[in-house]
């Protein structure tokens, strides 16, 4: 196909697209996984029960674990 036709540029955006779609359910599935191993791990504390509470501190370690996760998940897509 010839770069500057249209049907080019619309199999670009139809990539693009497609490849949202891969990031979106990758980084999905990436954080519930995180979260629920987290969760496993650390039995001692019922974290969401904490951050119903106002317990920034616990509110804190999710957040930056699903930032890291995201992270991770974007290097690799």
């Amino acid at each position: 196909m010839e770069p500057f036709s249209w049907g080019y540029t619309f199999m670009m955006y139809l990539r693009g697209i497609g490849w949202a779609i891969v990031a979106a359910i990758g980084f999905s599935f990436g954080v519930g996984l995180a979260i629920k191993v987290f969760d496993w791990l650390s039995t001692s504390i019922d974290e969401w029960e904490e951050i119903k509470k106002g317990n920034i501190g616990v509110a804190l370690i999710i957040v930056s674990l699903i930032l890291m996760v995201g992270l991770l998940v974007y290097k690799v897509i």
